[in-house]
């Protein structure tokens, strides 16, 4: 629990978020209809929050999750979907389809998209210069997401001009964002969004740029980690009438599952020095646990919700959808947190000797993001090879995700396998 911080009115930029009436369009996706179905019905719309509402007080969900990271094996993915559906392009819609029902289905829906967006027909780019397709933007929007956390240690990797490119792609699809900027002005100006009638602020935050510095005249072009710029942006926050605020931050060391000890002492002074009432981590491509700290989650990793790396190690390949419910209480407000284990299925390689055996033994014949509990429940494609996988992606997270004692303050995943 967090009691509310005193807050300052002044005029700010506030966006009206209306969310469930997005799920209808399910079908627009092309995920198996079974798959679907399975996941709507255990999803429905709304019902964590009329139980709040039934006490009158008021209460909100958010649905936050990984690395947005596009790969060059994805973009094929995406140019072989728009083809196999008689367009010309690229699509990213397919891949990503198996999450919109739990994005959706949030009242605020917060994703981190970590690359620099390029033109439509190209050129691309993977690692070290990330500068992937565009399109990217819409399918964003599409599966439900509100607002993107813009600060990453890839943000500059082209420079002004390929930040001010994305910010303009993002704006063009209907996406909000913040932490990083095209002016001065819009540095200085909070993102707060209206959540049901409570104003929510997001803030994000990078460790650095890969050894890119800032422009020496505009050093409000991205935020950069201290723990005195972050309580600084909070407080703006709340003087632009925040009641709650929301931190994405990307931290921490790539590939490694346990929190470094910086994360874990900067999450503590924010916890126990800031008003901040959520944490959001990313950068390290693997999910990490949660952690409530002084009446704050902490999400130190949520891992990749899409990326397709050179070299998967399977942990990579995983990631969460953290799921959050706020409730107003005594003028603060308490967080319960769940978690929806997530897992991106990667064909064999064509060049592999033995990859039509494997295909066809595992079921896998595409790139595809999906919601691992409700893959099971749907059941159709299941191979015997296939839904071992998806239980160690359950069974590894889970145990990720509780060992930093977080069962004791309620943490439990969205919805449970099934028997």
């Amino acid at each position: 629990y967090r009691p509310a911080r005193e807050t300052f009115h002044t005029a700010t930029k506030t966006t009206s978020v209306n969310r469930c009436p997005n799920r209808p369009a399910l079908a627009r996706l092309a995920a198996p209809t079974s798959l679907l179905l399975a996941m709507s019905a255990v999803i429905g719309c709304g019902s964590a929050d009329d139980k709040a509402d039934e006490g009158g007080k008021r209460s909100f969900t958010v649905a936050a999750a990984g690395d947005i990271l596009i790969h060059p094996q994805l973009t094929d993915q995406a140019i072989a979907d728009a083809k196999a559906a008689g367009r010309d392009g690229i699509d990213f819609g397919r891949i990503m389809a198996g999450v919109k029902p739990v994005i959706s289905k949030a009242d605020l829906a917060i994703c981190h998209l970590e690359p620099v967006l390029g033109e439509p027909d190209g050129p691309f780019e993977s690692y070290p210069n990330f500068l992937v397709p565009p399109q990217i933007a819409d399918t964003i929007k599409d599966i439900g997401y509100d607002t993107c956390s813009t600060a990453s240690n890839h943000t500059l990797d082209h420079g002004e001009a390929g930040v001010k490119r994305t910010l303009d792609v993002l704006d063009k699809a209907g996406v909000k964002h913040t932490g990083s900027f095209r002016s001065r002005e819009e540095a200085a100006t909070p993102l707060v969004l209206d959540v049901k009638g409570v104003k929510v602020a997001q803030l994000s935050f990078a460790f650095g740029f890969n050894g890119r510095e800032l422009p020496r005249d505009k050093p409000w072009m991205v935020n950069q980690n201290s723990f005195d710029r972050i309580a600084a942006a909070e407080r703006t926050a709340r003087k632009a009438g925040a009641e709650v605020v929301i931190l994405s931050i990307h931290w921490g060391r790539e590939q490694q599952t346990e929190p470094t000890i910086p994360q874990l002492k900067l999450a503590r002074r924010i916890a126990e020095e800031t008003g901040i009432d959520l944490v959001l981590g990313h950068h390290a491509h693997v999910v990490q646990p949660m952690e409530k700290v002084n009446g704050t989650w902490i999400a130190y990793g949520l891992g990749n919700q899409v990326a397709r790396h050179d070299v998967p190690n399977g942990l990579t390949e995983e990631g969460i959808i953290g799921w959050f419910e706020f409730t107003e209480r005594s003028g603060g407000w308490d967080a319960e947190a769940r978690y929806a284990p997530t897992l991106v299925e990667i064909p064999p390689d064509p060049e592999d000797p033995a990859a039509p055996e494997i295909r066809d033994a595992r079921g896998v014949t595409a790139h595809r993001l999906l919601d691992v509990a409700a893959a099971l429940r749907a059941e159709k494609g299941l191979t015997e090879e296939r839904r071992p996988r998806l239980r160690l992606a359950f069974d590894r997270v889970r145990g990720t995700m509780l060992n930093r004692g977080a069962a004791k303050d309620g943490l439990k995943p969205l919805h449970d396998l099934p028997d």
